[in-house]
Order: C-alpha cells, then sequence, then structure tokens
C-alpha cells in the first residue's frame, strides 16, 4: 500500500474497488461462519422459545420507548446544533484574530495535541492548497485525451506549482504509462492519479528519511547553527524554538552570532527578552566567532542544556562569508568537541523555486543537517517541500505554520502532504 492508500485510510477517505472486494470476501466468510454456529446451536435455541419470547416482548417495549424518547428530544438536539453553529463561526473568527497578536502575548498558550497539530497543518497550508488545486483545474480544463501535449502541459503545470524541475519531470515520465494503464478518462480519475502518483513519490523518496532534531549525548550542551539569508527568518525561528525549549525545562542560551546587520542583535536580544532566555552578544561588529566562543563557553560553565546560535543572512555566493560560517563551526567543536548537532538551513516557502536554488548552493559549502521552512501559511508554494526530499534528500524538521509561538511545528511528513492534497486524499 502507498503512501496515498495509507494516507486516504487515515483521514477518513473512501475504500478502493480492491479494499471492497477483499471485504466483500471477508464478509462472506464471516456470515458463512456464523451460519454453521447457528445451525450448532438450534436445538437449544428451541428449548428455550418460551423465555427468549417473553424476554423480546420486554425488549421491544424498551426499544418503543427508546425510539419514541429519540424523536421527542430531535427537535431539542437540532436546536442545539443550529445555536452552536453560530458558536462555531465566532470561534473561527476568533482564532484568526488571535493568530495576529504578537509573539510576546502569546507565550502563555497550551502545549498543542495531535489534533491541533493536524489542523494547524490543515490551515497553514492552504494558500497551498488551493493554488495547487487551481492550477491542477486550469489544466484539466484543457483536458481533451491523453497524449504527447497532455504530458507537455503537466509537466509545466507541477514546475509552476514549485515541486521542483527534477521532481515535475520525474512525476511526468512515471504517469504516461500509469494513466494508460489504469484507462484514466474523466478528469477526476486523471487528477486522482497525478495525485496520487505524487504522494506516492513523496513517500517513497522519504524513505529512511530523520526528521528529528538531534541532541548531545555526552552531557555537554547542544548546539543548533541556524544558516541562511536575511529575511528567511533565522531569528524568529530561534526565538520560538528558544521558548519551547525554555517551556520544556530546558535552560536555553541564544548566541547572537550576526554582528554587522544593524539590528540584528537587538532583535535577537528583544526575543530573548520575550521569551526569557539570556542573549550572550559581543560588541557591535566584532568578529562573529568571539561572541559565539563566549556563548559555548557559558553554556558549559553554567551546564546549560541547549545553545540557538543565530549567523549572519549570508548569500549563497559570499566566499568570505561562508569562511566566516566555517570559523564558527570550529570554535564551536573546540569548547564542544560533539557540537553542533544540527546545522538547520532556514528558507522562506514564499520563495518557492528560489529557496530550492537557495539550498542547492548552501549544501555545496556547508555541512547542511535540516531544513527549517518558514512562512508557509503565508505562501502558495509549499509544493516546494516535495523538490527538496526528491531532489535534495535533505530532511525538513521544522515548519512555520503561522505566526504564533506554537505555530513553530516538527516537521511531520504525512501531516503535510495531507494538508497539501486533503481534498483529493479524501474524496
Amino acid at each position: 500500500m502507498g503512501l496515498f492508500d495509507r494516507l486516504r485510510k487515515a483521514f477518513g477517505g473512501h475504500e478502493s474497488e480492491e479494499e471492497k472486494a477483499s471485504a466483500a470476501v471477508s464478509a462472506s466468510a464471516e456470515n458463512t461462519e456464523s451460519a454453521a454456529e447457528s445451525s450448532a446451536s438450534a436445538a437449544a435455541s428451541i428449548s428455550a422459545a418460551s423465555t427468549a419470547a417473553e424476554s423480546s416482548t420486554d425488549a421491544s417495549a424498551s426499544t418503543v420507548a427508546s425510539a419514541a424518547a429519540s424523536v421527542s428530544a430531535a427537535p431539542e438536539s437540532m436546536a442545539e446544533s443550529a445555536s452552536a453553529a453560530p458558536e462555531s463561526a465566532a470561534t473561527s473568527a476568533s482564532a484568526a484574530v488571535s493568530e495576529a497578536a504578537s509573539a510576546e502575548a502569546e507565550t502563555d498558550e497550551a502545549p498543542a495535541t495531535e489534533e491541533d497539530t493536524l489542523e494547524r497543518y490543515d490551515k497553514g497550508l492552504a494558500k497551498s492548497r488551493t493554488s495547487f488545486g487551481d492550477r491542477l483545474n486550469h489544466f484539466l480544463a484543457r483536458f481533451r485525451s491523453v497524449d504527447d501535449a497532455f504530458f507537455d502541459d503537466l509537466e509545466e503545470t507541477l514546475i509552476e506549482a514549485d515541486v521542483g524541475f527534477e521532481t515535475a519531470m520525474q512525476i511526468t515520465d512515471e504517469l504516461r504509462d500509469e494513466v494508460r494503464l489504469r484507462n484514466a478518462k474523466k478528469k477526476s480519475d486523471v487528477a486522482q492519479v497525478i495525485v496520487e502518483k505524487m504522494v506516492d513519490l513523496y513517500g517513497d523518496a522519504g524513505q529512511g528519511e530523520d526528521n528529528s532534531l538531534h541532541f548531545a549525548t555526552d552531557g555537554t550542551p547542544t548546539v543548533f547553527l541556524f544558516v541562511g539569508v536575511n529575511g528567511a527568518g533565522k531569528t524568529t525561528t530561534i526565538g520560538k524554538l528558544a521558548h519551547r525549549f525554555q517551556e520544556a525545562g530546558k535552560h536555553v542560551i541564544l548566541a547572537a552570532g550576526d554582528t554587522f546587520r544593524a539590528g540584528a542583535t537587538e532583535q535577537l536580544v528583544e526575543w530573548g527578552r520575550r521569551v526569557h532566555v539570556p542573549v550572550v552578544t559581543g560588541p557591535a561588529e566584532s568578529e562573529p566567532a568571539a561572541g559565539v566562543y563566549d556563548a559555548g563557553h557559558q553554556a558549559k560553565e553554567q551546564q546549560a542544556d541547549i545553545v540557538l546560535v543565530d549567523t549572519a543572512g549570508r548569500l549563497q555566493n559570499k566566499v568570505n562569508l561562508m569562511n566566516e560560517l566555517a570559523k564558527i563551526k570550529r570554535i564551536i567543536t573546540r569548547e564542544l568537541p560533539e557540537a553542533p548537532q544540527e546545522v538547520l538551513l532556514v528558507l522562506d516557502a514564499t520563495t518557492g523555486q528560489n529557496a530550492l536554488n537557495q539550498a542547492k548552493e548552501f549544501t555545496k559549502t556547508t555541512a547542511v543537517t535540516g531544513i527549517v521552512l518558514t512562512k508557509l501559511d503565508g505562501s502558495a508554494k509549499g509544493g516546494i517541500v516535495l523538490a527538496i526530499r526528491n531532489e535534495l534528500h535533505l530532511p525538513v524538521k521544522l515548519v512555520g505554520l503561522g505566526e504564533k509561538m506554537g505555530d513553530l511545528a516538527d516537521f511531520d511528513p504525512n501531516k503535510f502532504v495531507y494538508g497539501l492534497f486533503k481534498e483529493l486524499i479524501v474524496q
């Protein structure tokens, strides 16, 4: 069973014809067995007929009374449902207002449950889901037959949906045989085959992928190093992650490694104040590695649990900045031999294909261990995750699904693809 079928089963989709046939065979076998058992117990049933009749009479009376109660309660229940509908709408409006609140006011929110996380994926990927659906519908509106022109147009549509050039070509090539094999002729059938192939390809590419964050195993502080271009959301991600660890009872230290960009250190200090976490800073325009060294040294002395290091927003083609990053890593390793446990590349989901290009360049010069994909809720380009997984084989570890503190979520591959293709998975 591919990932598409597993998700459909998990999230309430309809059974395939194969599954229905299998269920019918099982039901038939059960009925045959039940009939044999019934025949074997016939004599006992006859001898107990009188008692059964009396019980049946009592049960019938009870059933009638219960049914009458249900009928009389129905209008009341309907009234309750009707009155609950405005409350539900009000709740949704309240949630929308709450999302716009400042991060400082959000530090007291309750821990997310499994249902909360699924809902956040659902809401956070709404724009991407709508955008992909619109592109697919537009493509299918031109659908006449499954020919070479059909696959050329499909490839172009997938590239425009930011699933990546290589991924689009692979999906299209595999679909050539699949669509014909299934003899898909209706638009709905063709759409189903396309999405199913995308989801299964995504699932296959993630075999053995480790989306978890790694921590120190030798009793020393864990160090996460954050890299990426300016504006991707590094500092905000660090602040939200610091809040999560601090709420979990961890001793967290932030290190300001971006000493040249105006206001960068002040921004990190402000996040530290909001989430009640100390920030180690150096003088303005000082050597970034020196401040990181101080943070590592302080973390050892204070037996801190976690150090989150902010770095300058470097363009991937700037050799000097890349050399500076390498120096920071050497300094960290000198103080803490197992560190850094993670080098997290922060990418802005709203930049789509450009984010994929950034990732490709960064991995040429930096030992990136995972991706943080920010601003998914404000983007229609969530399909970029498929490209990152299929082309780079880099695990996405964290995703930004909103502005609230808890909306920085651990990446869940299944919830992500459900949020991206929900309507087509559960139809």
